[in-house]
């Protein structure tokens, strides 16, 4: 761990009772409507897709929508459900794995200045951590998923396991050597799984080829000349620092009934480079307009983030739908790229058509934000930004 991890690590044993008991019954005072803050044009289908909560879904929803077909921003839900106070629509929370983005970009730009190479083994960058049985991974694989690489040991396998370990501190070169000491899944660049490996070992190369950490590199190159003020990175700080409406997940609680435990306060070290940074809607639509126009990675190394590899899903054997840092989907009869997100109470996502004529991103407090499918609010404004699939 380096200096830096050892330093935040500390945090830990300060106030971390916050969120670790299950909710009282929630205040009496009706919920809020949709708040539109801002819209140059009138989109009911949006304010129908956040309309009514907080619901067993969620709690609040935060969107915006932007691009040459029109902007539209609004929100919904509460900031908590002791007093049941609005949402703020400026709120800070955890976007997730669209952390993924920020950090294949970072890849990208020293791909540009020839300090990293794609088509190089991370084994090479990393002799002393990825062992001979991945010797032929390449740095492209481990950000399009197709490195064939498993997925680490975590304790525990339930939300309730989870919590009870949710200040862990995880080592970022622990989790790799967990992971590399299995059997690989496949051969690597014949199939596709999405993971958060791949970019844990991504994050160490950055590190190894910059002489830097890997947070410091993603302030340099993104979030400040993009002006990113409320975008941050964690750390080993369990606690959303600043502003934020407070996250709550379905759990089995102390009494045995199930029911929503507040769990705003969770450790993401787990995460790290593929999933640990803390944003608001502002700055990732900022971000997402800069990414999809070329102002953040640049040149033909641009097209490897809207390039797809010809394989299929390791689990489902459907077509890969990862490309480096972002994800595609068919909405509405055209492509919409983009990257979810999620941690315990909280999921993002980011999403432009290739062109940038309409955007999207939001932050939804889901009460299920780790389930098998898409949240149902998240879905419903995916649909009612895009269209169907």
């Amino acid at each position: 761990m380096t200096p830096t991890r050892l330093l935040t690590a500390a945090v830990l044993v300060v106030g971390v009772v916050a969120g670790s008991s299950a909710l009282p019954a929630a205040a009496s005072a009706p919920a809020p409507v949709v708040s539109v803050v801002s819209a140059q044009s009138s989109d009911r289908a949006l304010e129908a897709a956040i309309a009514g909560l907080p619901t067993a879904d969620a709690t609040a929803a935060l969107v915006r929508v932007g691009g040459k077909e029109g902007t539209w921003r609004g929100s919904s839900g509460v900031h908590d459900l002791r007093t049941n106070r609005p949402a703020d629509p400026d709120a800070r929370f955890r976007a997730g794995s669209v952390t993924k983005v920020f950090t294949a970009a970072v890849a990208l730009q020293l791909a540009e200045e020839g300090r990293l190479d794609l088509d190089r083994t991370a084994r090479s960058y990393l002799p002393d951590l990825i062992p001979a049985a991945y010797e032929d991974v390449t740095v492209r694989q481990l950000l399009d998923h197709t490195h064939g690489i498993p997925a680490p040991d975590f304790p525990g396998t339930t939300v309730e396991e989870a919590y009870e370990n949710r200040f862990k501190v995880y080592d970022p070169r622990e989790m790799v050597r967990s992971a590399t000491s299995k059997t690989p899944e496949f051969v690597p660049g014949e199939r596709q799984h999405y993971l958060n490996i791949g970019y844990t070992i991504a994050g160490l190369i950055v590190e190894r080829v910059t002489h830097d950490s890997y947070e410091d590199q993603v302030a340099r190159r993104v979030l400040e000349p993009l002006g990113l003020c409320d975008t941050s990175y964690p750390g080993a700080n369990p606690r959303i620092v600043g502003p934020h409406n407070r996250g709550y997940q379905r759990m089995r609680l102390d009494d045995g009934t199930t029911g929503l435990r507040d769990v705003s306060v969770w450790g993401v070290t787990d995460g790290w480079a593929a999933g640990d940074i803390i944003s608001t809607t502002a700055d990732l639509e900022r971000f997402t307009k800069a990414l999809f126009q070329g102002r953040v990675v640049r040149g033909p190394l641009l097209e490897e983030m809207f390039t797809l590899p010809e394989v299929t899903d390791f689990k489902t054997g459907k077509p890969a739908a990862y490309s480096v840092g972002l994800s595609m989907m068919e909405l509405g009869g055209r492509e919409v790229w983009g990257k979810t997100g999620g941690r315990w109470g909280y999921n993002a996502a980011i999403a432009s058509t290739r062109n940038g004529s309409r955007t999207l991103v939001y932050s939804v407090n889901s009460t299920d934000a780790k389930g098998q499918g898409m949240n149902k609010v998240a879905e419903n404004i995916m649909v009612a930004t895009y269209g169907r699939p």
